[in-house]
Order: structure tokens, then C-alpha cells, then sequence
């Protein structure tokens, strides 16, 4: 295993951890930082949430195991999410009893099209295909969960000067073109900004912007914002309030100091943070259209960077959707972000060079390590309300 420091001082190193944190040995490349949960069996994993009558996820298995290589189910809602943490959150809340390990393989075109575009060690690379699937339903809504092994940050073959091949395009065109979503929604973790949201909290916000320093800074689209300007159907987020309170507990941080600016530094020893988490919506709770920010390197938000005046949250590869809906034109379906806070806003005081052990990054991968599993699962019912209420009547 690397080093600490190594780690902690490397951003392709850091954004990996996050990809791979939890996963299964046998998915892990061959650096691989993750360690791996422990996990109940996968029939008996039961978060207990009880849905509105007629609204609950019911999971839709294909009558026979699909070949990897088929084009993917049509339906009328794409869900894409991105690291272990995140579609364990996602199967267990949507596809309930089809944990991720039962999801179908995808692997279209992978080996002529897309390996050639991904840089030796991706991810995918190992596990040589696109993601993973399964259909489930809300109400009378036909919904695609997929599990992306494509990663903005972790693919790239270098073609230039702060320029890259960027293989996750190409996959949200053909996953739009297969499933021919009403609205394609990406849901995952993110590093708050804003000094007040609290761990836990749902960034949902129909805008997105590169903020690329790295490996894409060169490219025509750094520091493109793109939107999506529709109503955000609300009506199913008390439900969903009250579904996500069933596991503040969950949340509630260790009876010590982790530094953020919420604590109040006058012992050696500070009682823990109980969050109530909430969601946090453009144009109601930030400016309209606040984007989410989306970076080529594993950055978080602090006290003193100021991100909160760019962006509702930092993550690593939404902008690439709203990239391919301006390609798409007249044609693009709706889409929206949708962010869980893995880690709350990072005391910016603290010591952030590699002599130092980096803690900024050390406590945003903390929290992280820590909480991404139960962050995900407020996103997960998030996502679930967008789409009980999307083209119902309030």
C-alpha cells in the first residue's frame, strides 16, 4: 500500500481512494488503495424505509441475464452514479434486494471503442467494461440505476498540453441514446462549499461547471457553466425528509474535534456534531442555477478558498453531462445534479503541504471513509423525490 504522505500529497492517488474506497477485492486495480466495508449478506441488507403507498422502488429484473454487450433497456429516467460508496447507497435504497454485486454488466463496445481512450490503470481497465445496471420502478416510472466505471479524472490518454481523451463523453452520448431518458440525473458525493451545509445535506442544483487545472485545463470546455432550466418537482421532499431522519444517527460525528470552522476550538476534547440533514436547492436555498463544480484533481471546499462564491459543491464529473446536452441540442433530455456532503466545508487554517501530511486532505478522505455510504443514501432518496414528483401535478 502507498504511503500516507504519498497519497495525501498525490491528487490522481486521492481521487482514486474515493473511487475505489469499499470495493469487492477482485474489483480493485492492482494499486488499489480501498479497504474493503464490512458488509451484511447481500439478501439481508434492509434500510427499513417505508414509502409513500404506490411509491416505493420495486426492482424489475430482466427475464434472463442480459450479455454485457447489449445495448442497455430503454426508460424513461437514467440514474448514473460514479464510486462503491455511492451505488452501494443507490441499490440498497432504489433497487432494494438487488444489491450491486446482482446488477448486470455492460461492456458495449468497450474493447473497439473505449479502451483505446483509457489510460493504463483506469478502473475500468481491470474490470474491462463500461458499468454496471439494473431497472427498477417508481410508481408508473421506468428507471435505469447505472454504476459508471468511466472516471473525467482517471481515464485520460494525454493528447496535448493540458488536453486528454475524456471516454466518459462518449458514454453519457450512448447511454442517452440507448435508454432514451425523459431526464438523466447524476448522484453521487461532493465536498460542500458553503460554511453552513452540514454533512449529510443534498446539493440539487440544474447547472454545472468545469474547473478543470490539470489534465484538461487546455480544453475549449474549462470553465464552461451549462444549465438546465426546468421546475424542481418538490412535493415528495417531506416524504423523503422523513425517510432520511430514520438515519441521522448515522451521521452524528465522533466526540472529538474534527476540524471544521462548526467547531468551537476550547478543549481537548469537543462533543460531536449532530447533523440534520436537509436539502439544499437552487434557486431556493443558493442563487438560481449555483453550479456544481466539477474538477480534474480530488479538491474540497474550505474556509478560506471561497468556493462557495463558485459553486454548490466540488466533485469530479458532472459538467460532462451538461457538455454532451449542449452537443445533443434540441435533443437533450432534462438532466440535474443531485450531491450528497461526504464531507462538510474543511477548516482552511489548517496545514495543507505534503511536510505536513496534507490534513486538509487528510480530514476531507476522513469524512469520506467515514460517512460516504450514509451521505449517499440522503442523494439516493433525493433522487427517488425528484422522480416521484417529475410531471405530477404539486
Amino acid at each position: 500500500m502507498p504511503n500516507p504522505h504519498s497519497i495525501l500529497s498525490n491528487p490522481s492517488l486521492l481521487a482514486r481512494h474515493i473511487i475505489e474506497y469499499g470495493a469487492l477485492e477482485d474489483e480493485q486495480p492492482l494499486e488499489a488503495l480501498a479497504v474493503p466495508r464490512d458488509r451484511a449478506p447481500l439478501e439481508k441488507v434492509n434500510l427499513g424505509l417505508s414509502y409513500p403507498e404506490g411509491l416505493a422502488p420495486t426492482p424489475q429484473p430482466l427475464a434472463q441475464t442480459p450479455d454485457p454487450g447489449a445495448p442497455l433497456p430503454e426508460a424513461d429516467y437514467l440514474v448514473v452514479t460514479w464510486t462503491v460508496a455511492e451505488v452501494e447507497a443507490l441499490a440498497d435504497t432504489l433497487t432494494p434486494g438487488r444489491r450491486r454485486e446482482r446488477w448486470y454488466n455492460y461492456d458495449r463496445d468497450f474493447t473497439t471503442k473505449y479502451q483505446p481512450n483509457i489510460r493504463k490503470g483506469a478502473p475500468s481497465q481491470r474490470v474491462k467494461r463500461l458499468g454496471s445496471y439494473f431497472l427498477t420502478r417508481i410508481g408508473d416510472k421506468r428507471v435505469l440505476c447505472f454504476k459508471s466505471e468511466l472516471h473525467l479524472n482517471q481515464d485520460g490518454v494525454r493528447t496535448g498540453q493540458g488536453t486528454a481523451t475524456l471516454p466518459v463523453k462518449d458514454l453519457f452520448h450512448q447511454l442517452i441514446r440507448e435508454v432514451k431518458p425523459r431526464m438523466v440525473i447524476t448522484v453521487g458525493t461532493a465536498g460542500a462549499t458553503f460554511p453552513d451545509h452540514e454533512l449529510g445535506d443534498v446539493i440539487i442544483t440544474r447547472a454545472a461547471k468545469f474547473r478543470l487545472s490539470m489534465e484538461f485545463r487546455n480544453e475549449p470546455f474549462n470553465g464552461k457553466t451549462y444549465r438546465c432550466d426546468f421546475p424542481i418537482p418538490t412535493q415528495h421532499f417531506e416524504d423523503a425528509h422523513r425517510l432520511m431522519a430514520r438515519h441521522a444517527d448515522q451521521l452524528r460525528e465522533p466526540d472529538f474535534g474534527p476540524p471544521t470552522k462548526r467547531y468551537a476550538f476550547t478543549g481537548p476534547l469537543l462533543p460531536g456534531i449532530r447533523n440534520t440533514p436537509d436539502f439544499k436547492v437552487d434557486g431556493r436555498d443558493m442563487p438560481a442555477f449555483h453550479p456544481i463544480l466539477t474538477t480534474d484533481f480530488f479538491e474540497f471546499g474550505t474556509s478560506r478558498n471561497g468556493l462557495e462564491a463558485a459553486g454548490a459543491g466540488v466533485e469530479m464529473g458532472d459538467a460532462v453531462l451538461g457538455l454532451v446536452a449542449e452537443e445533443l441540442g434540441d435533443q437533450a433530455p432534462l438532466w440535474l445534479v443531485i450531491r450528497n456532503a461526504s464531507d462538510p466545508q474543511i477548516n482552511g487554517d489548517l496545514p495543507d503541504t505534503p511536510r505536513a501530511l496534507n490534513m486538509q486532505a487528510h480530514w476531507a478522505v476522513w469524512y469520506y471513509e467515514a460517512y460516504g455510504y450514509w451521505t449517499s443514501v440522503n442523494s439516493a432518496l433525493a433522487t427517488w423525490a425528484i422522480i416521484a414528483g417529475h410531471g405530477n401535478d404539486a
